[in-house]
């Protein structure tokens, strides 16, 4: 009996130094990973404000070399330099959108709160009113709930989808609801649009990072990394996002999950 409680006691001992040692493995993993993480934030900060400049000067200086030579050197080369300056237009919008989505991945400024989701919608409205004027737009919202997050993680998420409705729209004026109703223990919102639809085998491919569907097409601009935020933020929450549509030209409603009632840090 003696030997068996003995063994008993080394049993429980090596039991607790291998957790012991499991503990520590992991405070160092968590001691890495938060280290990462402040290098990538640091990356994106660094590539989405210190590398503007010299995109900017590449844009300025083709942009005078076309004014002040193009007809010497010719339409030929005039085309060129249009192109090279789309292309670092492009790079500099890149690059922000980069930035968004690394703050997005690794927590954003402000804190979670009861939020007015109509507010919030306003809001999004608002911000995108030179292109709803210019489209020729008409938004609806129904009555929407209060939701315990971080308001710009809202107002990104609202933004995105909204302006996405706006940009990939058909001949028709867009035409946009945003709806909400309840699914315990969530809500699942809705952002409808009647624009060009979204074919089944590209429901999961439009979510990924620079995932464009039109990337040859200038009437589609953009950097292909506003549903990837989209997603990041849902995720953050807990929820799901999705795509539904008919098909090419039958519009499509993007729906999405977040939970009712959450108080947790996100």
């Amino acid at each position: 009996m003696a030997l068996r409680a003995r063994a008993r006691q080394y049993d429980i001992r090596d039991h607790l130094e291998a957790a012991r040692r499991s503990a520590a493995t992991l405070a160092h993993a968590n001691e890495e990973l938060r280290r990462v993480n402040e290098d990538l934030n640091q990356f994106a900060y660094s590539a989405s404000h210190d590398l503007q400049e010299p995109l900017r000067m590449v844009t300025v200086y083709t942009q005078l070399l076309e004014r002040n030579f193009g007809a010497e050197l010719g339409e030929k080369a005039s085309e060129y330099m249009r192109f090279a300056v789309q292309g670092a237009k492009r790079m500099g919008e890149l690059l922000k959108d980069l930035l968004s989505y690394v703050q997005v991945a690794n927590g954003a400024e402000g804190e979670v709160r009861l939020i007015d989701t109509n507010q919030v919608v306003l809001q999004a409205i608002q911000n995108l009113q030179s292109a709803i004027d210019e489209s020729g737009a008409e938004i609806e919202a129904g009555v929407l709930p209060m939701l315990l997050a971080k308001p710009v993680h809202v107002l990104q998420l609202f933004q995105n989808l909204i302006g996405n409705a706006l940009k990939y729209r058909g001949e028709a004026p867009p035409e946009i609801s945003v709806s909400a109703r309840r699914v315990n223990p969530e809500w699942q919102f809705m952002v409808r649009d009647n624009g060009i639809g979204v074919e089944s085998r590209f429901a999961q491919l439009i979510f990924g990072v620079f995932k464009r569907l039109h990337g040859g097409d200038q009437k589609y601009t953009g950097t292909g990394i506003g549903l990837a935020i989209c997603q990041k933020i849902v995720e953050r929450y807990g929820g799901r996002i999705w795509v539904e549509s008919e098909g090419p030209g039958k519009g499509s409603s993007y729906c999405f999950t977040l939970p009712r009632a959450e108080s947790r840090e996100m």
